[in-house]
């Protein structure tokens, strides 16, 4: 049993021992019928937030006007909610009042059926009042009543019904779908931080391709991301890409992702995210010269809009742009060769380049030519100290200017190459090439 769960029983223990009901609540009751090892446990009761504050030493009230309040042990939170129903909610995210009731009023107000359910940690129960047994059985994601209503409550649940559909590898009820792709285009009436963080959970969770071929068909890629919808049908040569248009391409390397970093998944993701803009269909084949230096444009204005932080949206930028470089490293010379190998982020460039090849040619060749030549460099062969710096060029007489970065490229360019080994032979090699 997690330190995590331990914490949620204690919690419901000590309510118990108050006269109180309480039981854990919703994902982490979903996850243990499902034998998955929950994230998170949250309980749900009939004690006021008031009374939790009073009950527990250390509380954060994240929510209290909602009956929220974040108990901790040891700086673990786990939150406790007043078993309630809602208002109207008129800015999708919000009720403007809410009623504080029993269990059976707190399950009607929750997204999905899955998620709707209680469970009792101390007698072994489950408490199902919308049916979430029967749909986890059936593998079914279907909101609880009316779809409509449950998404104008929040509409970040239509992304959540994609992700779940996804992650669970079930199906959307057909009600709850055709709600989703109705209300489609009023996604964006909520904050794209929350967009943001949603899109990222589902490019970098488990089924990531079958997530994005739902949010095609809900319509919500066209509201959320229309540069990746734009990919589907603009085809490829079939030499090069024998699997398909670039949104299939896309998907197939969505698919391969494994347990991914943020900036590694969007990297996926938009790689070819220029590729619609630069189609050109020649004699004999399709080309799209400029789709790289272009979809690192495009990769940071999506990062922006999806709220990602300037590290994200640099790095996603950068494995965009040079995605491609892989294929001419065996020709570089072999300075070049080692600054390629050092630049940060090349890492995930890597890997990158892997999954691209695997989703079209299956040619690895220059992806194993650069994990060899890591494996056959020391560190220092690839990032050795500096021979010389702007002092030693001073103390031979060369003023301070743009000539300075020139030479010292130079000399490190030398000294990559393997031609000079000490700041003496630096300092003679500079005499004699630059005229000092």
């Amino acid at each position: 049993m997690t330190a995590n769960e331990l914490h949620a029983r204690h919690i419901v223990q000590t309510l118990r021992d108050h006269g109180f009901v309480a039981y854990f609540a919703g994902g982490c009751v979903r996850d243990r019928l499902l034998s998955l090892e929950p994230k998170d446990f949250d309980v749900a009761t009939n004690a006021r937030a008031e009374v939790v504050q009073r009950l527990f030493p250390s509380t954060v009230p994240v929510g209290i006007q909602f009956g929220v309040v974040l108990v901790m042990d040891d700086g673990t939170p786990c939150e406790v909610a007043t078993f309630r129903s809602d208002g109207l909610y008129i800015d999708g995210r919000h009720p403007t009042s809410v009623h504080f009731g029993n269990a059976q009023e707190d399950a009607q107000r929750r997204d999905f059926t899955i998620n709707g359910m209680f469970y009792d940690p101390l007698t072994d129960d489950v408490i199902d009042h919308v049916g979430g047994r029967d749909d986890l059985r059936a593998g079914v994601i279907r909101a609880i009543g009316d779809p409509y209503a449950r998404f104008a409550e929040d509409r970040l649940r239509m992304l959540r019904a994609v992700r779940l559909a996804a992650r669970l590898d079930f199906a959307i009820a057909p009600d709850t779908f055709a709600a989703i792709r109705d209300l489609a285009s009023t996604i964006g009436d909520i904050a794209w931080e929350r967009i943001g963080d949603e899109i990222v959970k589902i490019v970098t969770g488990r089924g990531a391709k079958r997530a994005f071929e739902l949010l095609s068909e809900s319509h919500l890629l066209t509201a959320v991301l229309p540069e990746i919808e734009t990919m589907r049908g603009v085809a490829q040569s079939p030499d090069f890409h024998p699997e398909g248009d670039v949104f299939v391409h896309t998907l197939l390397l969505l698919a391969n992702l494994v347990q991914p970093t943020e900036t590694l998944a969007l990297g996926a993701l938009l790689h070819d995210v220029a590729k619609p803009l630069c189609q050109v269909h020649n004699a004999h084949r399709i080309t799209f010269y400029g789709h790289c230096e272009k979809g690192a444009d495009m990769a940071v204005e999506i990062c922006q809009r999806l709220k990602r932080s300037r590290e994200t949206w640099e790095r996603v930028a950068y494995l965009v742009k040079n995605h491609l470089r892989l294929v001419s490293a065996p020709e570089m010379r072999t300075a070049t060769l080692k600054r390629f190998l050092r630049e940060e982020g090349f890492a995930e460039l890597l890997e990158l380049a892997r999954l691209d090849a695997l989703a079209s040619s299956g040619d690895l060749r220059p992806y194993h030519f650069c994990r060899e030549q890591l494996a056959a460099l020391a560190p220092e062969q690839i990032a050795p100290p500096r021979l010389l710096s702007g002092h030693d060029l001073m103390a031979l007489g060369i003023p301070p200017g743009p000539r300075f970065k020139e030479m010292l490229s130079a000399v490190e360019d030398a000294q990559l190459e393997g031609q000079l080994h000490s700041r003496e032979e630096a300092l003679a090699w500079v005499k004699g090439q630059f005229g000092v």
